[in-house]
């Protein structure tokens, strides 16, 4: 069963109670991201889930990493740009003091200027790992130029000129500000008492309750479609290709979704079978879409050889436009709608994807959507929905595009995209 609270310090609270299981899976999603970051704090939510593993009055850094080695459990965390995530899975029996070890994370990290300075050099070395990966940076190449201005396009790390700019008292007070109960969801999946669960939470969450500060949200715009060069002496060109898209309130998500499988979700996708399997033109290549509160992100991704560009390019090109001229088949439909039931209901065999489906649930809609739910919503999409969504996002006048490669390759990269897809500003 599942039950659902609003608890008087405003926290959200949703448990599932799973009997036959001998372990529970717990999260606390905080309402932080990226998207709440001023420019000179960039990277703030994330240096925060660095610190929270840092140490309390209670427990070191040490002690905490021991407590849930002893359990046999795991605990980890991590940042989006919309939230942020503690979350632990444990058997069944030790998940009470998991519980009392998260809390004590979130609400009462010390912050010392020590660790401060320590966990400091360790997120400037992920950003360095990070501009090492140009496979997984071209997307926030993509995306920055994308909703250039706005925090949603900067890098969930921050940059180096932030890291590096921002100080411990800066840090802290962005914790104490958004790390409240009112910006919490708990949620928890397994083998647990509801009753038992709710005292707990209601407790702490009372002994921690301070008023939120209401922050102003503004709506991100799309820029123009454009082209952003990045040179670097790597022996691919990664090259992102996308458009701005829908939010995870607009019901086209569930065509999208669709679209997204038939096109580049998967092995039987459109692009893996002739990008890669027939033509040979990369190891990765793939379609994907990204949803937030009032804004959303479609991409198709491919890391190629320098000689390949022009290639991709037209076969790109020709996928596009005859998912645009001749739609998609009824076989593609049921075979994409078949594998996202599949996926979802395999998905509830672990307590921790139980747990966070709850809490993003409750944290975008304030509600309980049922995996049938989502399934009907799935299986209501046909041909027709997807070929015209098809014609809205893959429109060639709305595509834009960014690429990361040897400075020689470049001028090809962009004149060749330009043949295919026109003049961008």
């Amino acid at each position: 069963m599942i039950h659902k609270w609003t608890l008087e310090s405003g926290a959200r609270l949703v448990v599932e109670d799973i009997p036959y299981l001998r372990s529970a899976a717990l999260g606390v999603f905080i309402q932080v991201g990226s998207r709440n970051e001023p420019n000179e704090l960039a990277g703030a939510s994330h240096f925060v889930e660095h610190m929270l593993f840092k140490g309390t009055p209670r427990m070191n850094t040490r002690q905490i990493a021991e407590a849930f080695e002893g359990m046999g459990g795991q605990l980890n965390a991590f940042t989006a740009k919309e939230f942020t995530c503690v979350y632990a899975r444990t058997l069944d029996e030790d998940i009470i003091q998991a519980m009392d070890i998260i809390f004590d994370m979130v609400f009462c990290s010390q912050f010392s200027p020590q660790d401060f300075a320590t966990e400091k050099g360790v997120v400037m070395e992920e950003i360095n790992m990070y501009e090492d990966s140009p496979d997984d940076l071209i997307h926030d190449v993509f995306t920055r130029k994308l909703w250039e201005g706005h925090p949603m396009g900067m890098p969930i790390l921050g940059t180096m000129d932030s890291i590096t700019e921002m100080d411990r008292d800066q840090l802290y007070q962005y914790y104490r500000q958004h790390y409240v109960p009112a910006n919490m969801i708990v949620a928890l999946a397994g083998n647990v008492d509801p009753r038992e669960v709710y005292n707990k939470v209601n407790t702490i969450m009372n002994e921690h309750k301070v008023p939120p500060v209401q922050q102003e949200k503004k709506i991100p715009v799309a820029n123009e479609p454009f082209i952003v060069l990045v040179p670097k002496e790597i022996e691919q060109v990664q090259i992102c290709i996308g458009t701005n898209s829908v939010s995870y309130h607009d019901e086209d998500r569930y065509t999208q979704n669709v679209l997204n499988s038939i096109l580049g979700g998967g092995m039987s996708s459109r692009l893996f079978q002739r990008l890669r399997e027939e033509l040979g033109l990369a190891y990765s290549v793939f379609s994907s879409p990204g949803s937030y509160s009032d804004t959303g992100i479609f991409s198709i991704y491919i890391g190629t050889g320098q000689g390949k560009v022009l290639q991709f390019y037209e076969a790109l090109y020709h996928e596009l436009q005859d998912i645009i001229d001749h739609g998609v088949s009824r076989a593609e439909v049921e075979r994409t709608q078949k594998l996202i039931k599949s996926s979802i209901f395999l998905g509830l065999e672990s307590a921790m994807n139980r747990m966070s489906r709850l809490a993003k649930s409750v944290l975008m809609f304030d509600e309980i959507i049922s995996p049938e739910a989502v399934i009907e919503k799935i299986y209501a999409v046909d041909e027709k929905k997807v070929h015209d969504y098809a014609v809205q996002i893959l429109n060639p006048d709305k595509l834009s595009m960014a690429a990361i490669g040897d400075q020689k390759i470049l001028p090809a990269v962009q004149d060749g995209f330009i043949h295919w897809w026109g003049e961008r500003s």
